[in-house]
């Protein structure tokens, strides 16, 4: 609850601070007083929750990026493995994947409307792209990683290669998936925004940028903040979702609130060995040369 209180604290404070700056016109390097308040921004969030247009936006944007998102997973998963465990796999699919790879994804919105026939289309395979990535590299470092020795244990006890790859590759290499994951579902938020600012009809993003075009400041804080409040539902949901599939891993390295156990004063140390002298442990080590 501590963890908790403090976390509230700092979010009041961020807000707090924000109001007073804005409130005030502070204009030190910074024009806060472009910037609209934090009362102006709920009051907007309040006419914006009771119509239907923000449910809207909301639906298409989630709609568009779990698609992309599931997408990518699938394939940036199935891609990773088979590029980390096949050398044809690698030399046909590498070098193509490496040249891609580099290219931002929204500046494939011209190539996106050219190959499909409708925007919908267009975004999901932004966004898609976006989260294929990151999840392919994690997944390719994660298979290269293991261990050569569990896969050799699985083939002495007669297992095959899609044994190997159900019981050592999948579950070793889980950790890193759910690691490009979570980097995947952020850049596919970024990515899906950008490109309904561009060639979108409704969701979060061309909300937010129609609120600009209109010169409509809280409105495009209230899709900034709708945007953020998003990305960390769904990256939460990404980060349990690997912690409850990967509870068999050791959580050592940092837990939560977790403190190191005191020691038990109550139990006395054990007492040390009495003193051996030399004579006798000359002997003793005699004995041992003997047998």
């Amino acid at each position: 609850m501590k963890r908790y209180a403090l976390r509230a604290v700092s979010l009041a404070g961020a807000l707090g601070l924000w109001q007073v700056v804005t409130s005030l016109n502070v204009d030190l390097w910074l024009r806060f007083s472009q910037f609209p308040t934090v009362t102006d921004v709920a009051r907007t969030f309040a006419v914006r929750v009771s119509g239907p247009d923000y449910w809207t936006d909301l639906t298409d944007s989630l709609v568009r990026i779990l698609t992309g998102f599931l997408l990518a997973a699938v394939l940036g998963v199935a891609t990773g493995v088979l590029v980390a465990r096949s050398r044809l796999a690698e030399d046909l699919l590498g070098p193509v994947l490496e040249v891609i790879r580099p290219i931002p994804a929204i500046a494939l919105v011209p190539v996106a409307i050219l190959l499909f026939p409708s925007n919908e289309q267009g975004i999901v395979f932004i966004t898609c792209t976006a989260a294929f990535f990151p999840v392919l590299v994690s997944t390719r470092h994660a298979v290269r990683a293991l261990t050569p020795v569990w896969e050799e244990a699985v083939r002495t006890m007669g297992g095959g290669r899609w044994r190997i790859l159900g019981s050592v590759v999948l579950p070793g290499a889980l950790p890193g998936v759910f690691g490009g994951l979570s980097v995947g579902i952020g850049v596919s938020w970024i990515c899906v925004i950008s490109a309904e600012m561009i060639s979108g009809q409704y969701g979060v993003g061309y909300r937010t940028w129609q609120d600009y075009t209109v010169v409509d400041y809280p409105g495009v804080f209230v899709g900034m903040v709708t945007i953020g409040v998003l990305g960390w539902l769904t990256s939460t949901a990404v980060e349990l979702l690997g912690r409850r599939l990967t509870r068999w891993l050791p959580r050592t390295a940092y837990a939560p609130g977790a403190r190191p156990p005191r020691p038990d004063r109550s139990v006395k140390p054990a007492p040390a060995a009495p003193a051996v002298p030399d004579g006798a442990r000359s002997e003793e080590a005699r004995d041992e040369h003997l047998v």
